[in-house]
């Protein structure tokens, strides 16, 4: 395989409970179309249950960084700098040109750290790449979605952040049969400096992540704290749940549901806006979905400027009437 570029992209193998997420297909995807050989990152145990679904995306190489009670990093499995400092080791040792994680918080310090520790061009909630002259570029919406920018690292090693839904995920032409090497690897006292006092998991909803989540439904001021129409509607879809910043702040939803600038930014295939007045804080964080409805009960809400369908009307009314039809329809 002819490239470009002078090495392999590195991509962050992130999983849970041994199975892999959506989005690092995406990552695999995105990088096989920059016709380079692609590596990734394993961190912990049930990599071999994985090991066929890499193979048939096209992943050529698999470095294992040990966790768990006999791994070299027990108890270290949720500290980003130390992930951070594996990650750079192996990019530098294997002399990566791309490092490539998926736009999540923790990946977006991790993207951050390798830049740092490598003097390396970072580039988060990037929504495609290419290579163009020997560099990577990567295409990032910046102020509040208002512009379209491209953006070309310079430097040896690009290291990258791709929102969730930015590529569509496909197998790769001929499967591979991923090479699995184990990496020996010992975080510095600075990493490991920081201190994990109390993790909680949260609950399962059945309902996928909102940064991953090709569907998304999502409810503001308008609701008046009573979600029950968006949630519903979301279960009929098999959709997440997002809020606005206000509902959060209010209480009526979990900080964790907040899609904003300073909350999750995402790329969903179809995006529904229940009273929502479309902020440009908001607008920030969802405006390179890929079809946007509003339903608001004020015509001249700002988010229907953006909106490729709106509805005007109570959404206590769209929305459960929407619910019902697909339903029916599924039946």
């Amino acid at each position: 395989m002819s490239s470009p570029l002078s090495g392999p992209a590195l991509v962050l193998l992130d999983h849970h409970e041994a199975t892999v997420r959506p989005p690092v297909f995406e990552l695999v995807t995105a990088a096989r179309a920059l016709e380079v050989p692609v590596h990734g990152v394993w961190f912990g145990d049930g990599l071999e249950g994985a090991l066929p679904a890499l193979g048939a995306a096209g992943v050529e190489c698999v470095y294992r960084v040990g966790l768990g009670d006999a791994g070299s990093l027990a108890g270290q499995e949720h500290l980003t700098p130390v992930l951070a400092e594996a990650i750079t080791a192996v990019a530098i040792k294997h002399q990566a040109a791309l490092v490539l994680v998926n736009s999540t918080f923790e990946n977006k310090e991790i993207a951050t750290r390798v830049g740092a520790a490598t003097r390396s061009g970072v580039v988060v909630d990037a929504g495609g790449l290419t290579v163009e002259a020997e560099r990577v570029v990567a295409d990032k919406t910046v102020f509040a979605g208002t512009w379209n920018t491209r953006c070309a690292i310079t430097t040896p090693l690009a290291v990258v952040a791709l929102k969730a839904n930015s590529v569509q995920a496909t197998d790769a032409p001929v499967p591979t049969t991923p090479e699995v090497l184990e990496v020996e690897f010992a975080a510095s006292e600075l990493a490991r400096s920081v201190t994990l006092v109390q993790r909680t998991e949260r609950p399962t909803s059945g309902r996928p992540d909102l940064g991953e989540a090709q569907v998304v439904v999502a409810g503001g001021r308008g609701t008046n704290g009573d979600f029950s129409a968006v949630e519903d509607l979301a279960d009929a879809l098999g959709a997440a749940v997002g809020a606005t910043r206000v509902a959060t702040d209010e209480g009526w939803i979990g900080h964790d549901a907040q899609i904003g600038q300073t909350g999750v930014t995402i790329a969903p295939r179809l995006y529904i806006g229940a009273g929502i007045s479309g902020a440009v804080h908001h607008r920030g964080g969802m405006q390179a979905s890929g079809t946007i409805v509003a339903v608001n009960s004020d015509p001249e809400s700002p988010i229907f400027e953006i909106a490729d369908f709106g509805v005007v009307g109570d959404l206590f009314t769209v929305l459960p009437q929407a619910a019902a039809e697909l339903r029916r329809l599924k039946a």
